[in-house]
């Protein structure tokens, strides 16, 4: 699919905003040749503009409105007004009937055959409005079944044409497993789990770090299913009482899903839960990962430097992997070397040297660092600093000329200092190595389809938020304005959809380094790094409340304020 627009018209408005020079239009044409798409993915997943900000720069280029489908929704009564297959081949969908006609996203509003038989179909004038690729094709999952409808069809058929001779290893195994595969990417999981009950089999998919319930199958299909994965994952299909793990990758229509799988026997059964990594779905901007401010500007001063530390901070889950391959797709450029030691490869960087971890072969952190630093690297990235030996590679290799990138298991920014200490690796060398330290955790946000807003007294917050932070943000007010999602069908009713982190950016200034050369605790260099300007992660999710972003429930939680 080629955009619309003509890309020297394209090109004009990409010099014009300095976004872009001639060798990198040059480049972006090639990168897009290369792999067989679309200059509109390029540029966006180049950073060069997010995606919202193209949208609009095309829109006002085709002189109609810019739609965010995911913003406004799509009313009920235009979804049977174009069929599935006419909605994909002419990227086109009805969202809004309003009085004067009907309101279409659509890639090309200068589609006027589209348009006519729109027209005719509809009996009412077509109002076209630019809405990005991306945009629409998630906006296309209106059109797609549930998975209990889906299971029901693909169980339902076998079952009529088996009649009384029915068998479940007859079943269409295959078609059950893709269907749960598809349904998931679809959805947004990180993970589907199946997991064994006494009387049937529960499926269930995280979605937005939260575990929901979306298929009972019964348990006779069980091991079927099992076996199919492991299959697919290339691991023993007889072998039922011991953990196996396992990798495999899905094709989509439009993606490639990298699907992890663990499998681990439990008393009713064995379990498996699929971690699903699709390049599509991470290929965030720091921006878009909640990244704001003064915040962002740290980062990207820490960047630039030709070498030091950058850390990322938080629990399992908190997206620290995802903001490290945020901070490569910047570094990422055909004059430095990028190399990589992580367990697992999560996601796969194009012009990047990427090593997996491999206990089998004893091929650990340590070992692969140490490789890694004889292959002439520039950048370095570690996917977690779990030992004093990987410590102590990892602060060495800074110090001596690479700008390396690396997570550390810590609560929050301040304490890596000290857990770095307990690791016997010396105060002058953290002091002189580190750069930035990014705590961070994920917090669920507010469906934009269904934001409503109300308001709350000052003083019914007194006790939740420190006083030094009410002060701040309420001095000489008496109520606040607040948002929640009151539930609709894009959300599921949980008035949530998707995350976005919530950050604390601690640089490592004279005054801080200092300090951790007099071994203080983690409390002081916290003290520290709040008198001179650091905003904590609750205060950073306060912001993010007031902006109507998430809930102040939400940001309590995941801080344990």
């Amino acid at each position: 699919m080629v955009l619309p627009l003509s890309p020297d018209t394209l090109k004009q408005t990409l010099l014009a905003l300095g976004v872009t020079d001639e060798p990198g239009w040059k480049a972006l044409l090639e990168e897009a040749e290369r792999r067989g798409t679309d200059l509109e993915t390029v540029i966006v997943d180049r950073e060069l503009l997010t995606d919202e900000n193209f949208g609009k720069l095309i829109a006002d280029q085709y002189g109609v409105p810019y739609v965010q489908l995911a913003s406004v929704g799509i009313a009920p009564e235009v979804q049977t007004l174009v069929p599935e297959s006419l909605a994909r081949a002419q990227r086109l969908l009805p969202f809004a009937v309003v009085p004067d006609g009907v309101k279409v996203a659509m890639h090309d509003p200068s589609n006027h055959e589209a348009i006519r038989i729109l027209e005719k179909k509809a009996g009412k004038p077509i109002l076209p409005s630019f809405a990005t690729l991306r945009d629409l094709d998630k906006a296309f999952g209106i059109y797609r079944q549930g998975i209990k409808e889906t299971f029901s069809d693909l169980m339902g058929s076998h079952l009529a044409a088996a009649g009384n001779s029915f068998r479940p290893e007859d079943l269409p195994v295959t078609k059950i497993v893709d269907a749960l595969l598809e349904e998931g990417f679809e959805n947004g999981a990180s993970d589907i789990h199946v997991e064994p009950q006494r009387e049937d089999t529960v499926i269930r998919f995280r979605v937005d770090g939260i575990l929901r319930d979306v298929l009972k199958v019964p348990k006779r299909v069980h091991d079927l299913l099992v076996a199919r994965i492991k299959i697919l994952a290339k691991i023993k299909t007889d072998e039922h009482r011991s953990a196996q793990d396992g990798k495999f990758t899905y094709m989509l229509v439009d993606a490639r899903m990298d699907v992890r799988v663990s499998i681990a026997p439990v008393i009713e059964g064995e379990k498996v839960v699929m971690r699903l990594l699709s390049e599509k779905m991470r290929r965030f901007a720091l921006e878009e990962l909640g990244l704001r401010g003064t915040d962002l500007q740290k980062i990207h001063t820490a960047l630039e430097k030709p070498w030091g530390m950058i850390l990322s901070t938080g629990p399992t889950g908190s997206g620290k992997t995802t903001t490290l391959y945020a901070m490569l797709r910047i570094l990422n450029e055909r004059a430095v070397h990028i190399a990589t030691i992580e367990d697992p490869v999560e996601y796969e960087l194009s012009g990047v040297s990427q090593i997996q971890v491999n206990p089998e072969t004893n091929l650990t952190f340590a070992d692969g660092l140490r490789s890694i630093l004889r292959q002439d690297p520039d950048i370095i990235m570690v996917g977690e600093i779990r030992d004093a030996e990987t410590g102590e590679i990892a602060v060495n290799a800074a110090m001596t000329g690479h700008l390396l990138l690396s997570t550390v298991h810590t609560n929050d920014a301040a304490t890596t200092m000290t857990r770095l200490l307990e690791m016997k690796i010396e105060p002058f060398l953290l002091s002189s190595t580190m750069n930035i330290i990014i705590g961070q955790r994920l917090v669920r946000r507010n469906c934009r389809t269904c934001l409503v807003s109300y308001e709350v007294p000052v003083t019914k917050l007194e006790g939740t938020l420190p006083p030094k932070l009410m002060a701040d943000l309420f001095r000489d007010k008496e109520t606040v304005l607040l948002y929640r999602g009151k539930g609709c069908l894009a959300c599921g009713g949980t008035g949530m959809v998707g995350r976005i982190g919530i950050f604390e950016v601690l640089e490592v200034t004279e005054a801080i380094r200092t300090l951790l050369g007099a071994r203080v605790s983690a409390d002081e260099i916290r003290k520290k790094a709040i008198e001179e300007g650091m905003t904590t992660m609750f205060e950073d999710g306060i912001r993010k409340v007031l902006s109507g972003e998430t809930t102040i429930e939400e940001v309590q939680h995941e801080t344990r304020m």
